[in-house]
């Protein structure tokens, strides 16, 4: 008898990291419940706390945290200043001017209300988790290996996402880099001066980069493609362009509340089969090879289906209607904790124990020893 064992620490997928997190994503977007939002940032930093690898793109979570607090920050700052009134409970009267009637909807100062700066709490703090769940996919999933996961019929656009996914970090170790240097010689490294001074390295260490990632590119051939004909070339774009707008629609559908139940479902589907049709079909096209792919095993499937799980809780709990997904800020009241949601967010915390351990020093790769009994 045979058995497969893993024997050695290995890296996750990163498509299965990138799932669980658009997943919860897409159950943050489902929401205006402050718990429910606080409790899909703490599953996301529990799950990166846990399994964040010690590389440049492990830092990307703390930066998309002070992200999200300025996101709320400024919402709230423009329903001050600009946001249209509303609600009985005046916090602060102050003076505000008269807007013609094209600008309805606007305002400049006028009473300050509970409701109304409620509201964009509730707003502020709902993107701010979305930013937070991408920002827990760029903190799990390497880069680089994200690329390799890629079908060889859109690497070019993959490489491009993944070159606009590796920023972020990129900029968190250049801005870090840059700050250890002006400790070291005894400059600020906080205020005003610190961010001017700091500016200019940065953006030279970002130019230098581009420069070098694409003689990189271009050494690699980067572009060459195979011998297809001009009209299967067009086919593919536009199969590729039909399925998108398709699985676009369908998942919109699924997400947006009040959408029909007939839209949502069967034009995801029909959206995603023709986008594996046109990709399949561009593939041959393709002048790429792989070495030594990511595996997708029992890990994978768990993380992944954890994700899915927690989406389809949040969505099935806007078709049931169930109470407790939207506080309502007008009038005010106290959030409560829905149940089914509450299970698909523990389920979501599950990545932490079933993701394999990360190697400690550089990447390996999983290996298998055969035991025969």
């Amino acid at each position: 008898m045979t058995r497969s064992l893993l024997a050695l620490p290995r890296w996750l997928h990163p498509a299965a990291w990138w799932i669980w997190a658009l997943g919860l994503a897409a159950a943050a977007s489902r929401t205006t419940n402050p718990l429910l939002l606080v409790l899909i940032i703490a599953v996301a930093a529990v799950v990166v706390s846990a399994r964040k690898p010690d590389a440049p793109w492990g830092r990307s979570f703390m930066f998309f945290l002070r992200l999200g607090v300025a996101v709320i920050v400024i919402r709230v700052a423009v329903q001050l200043f600009l946001g249209a009134a509303f609600g009985t409970t005046i916090l602060l009267p102050l003076p505000g001017l008269t807007l013609p009637s094209w600008l309805s909807g606007a305002r400049l100062g006028g009473d300050i209300t509970f409701e109304s700066l409620l509201l964009a709490f509730y707003d502020g703090l709902r993107l701010a988790t979305i930013l937070m769940c991408v920002g827990a996919a760029n903190s799990l999933a390497s880069p680089s290996r994200l690329l390799k996961s890629v079908p060889a019929a859109l690497y070019e656009f993959g490489v491009s996402v993944v070159v606009a996914m590796t920023f972020t970090p990129q900029l968190v170790t250049d801005v870090d880099r840059v700050r250890t240097a002006r400790r070291l010689r005894g400059r600020p490294t906080s205020g005003v001066r610190a961010i001017a001074g700091s500016a200019m390295p940065v953006f030279e260490g970002a130019l230098e980069k581009s420069v070098t990632l694409a003689a990189a590119m271009d050494s690699r051939g980067y572009g060459r493609r195979g011998a297809v004909s001009a009209a299967r070339r067009r086919t593919n774009s536009v199969l590729l362009l039909i399925g998108l707008v398709a699985a676009c629609i369908g998942a919109y559908a699924l997400i947006a509340a009040g959408s029909p139940l007939a839209l949502g479902l069967p034009m995801l589907v029909v959206g995603v089969s023709v986008c594996i049709v046109s990709i399949t079909m561009s593939a041959r096209a393709a002048v790429r090879t792989r070495y030594r792919p990511d595996p997708w095993a029992l890990p994978e499937t768990l993380v992944a289906g954890a994700g899915v799980i927690v989406a389809f809780s949040f969505v099935a709990g806007a078709w049931l209607s169930i109470a407790g997904l939207d506080t309502p800020s007008n009038p005010p009241t106290w959030p409560v904790l829905p149940l089914l949601p509450l299970i698909g967010l523990v389920i979501a915390t599950t990545p932490a124990i079933t993701a394999p351990v990360l190697p400690r020093s550089s990447p390996v790769q999983m290996k298998k020893i055969e035991v025969t009994a």
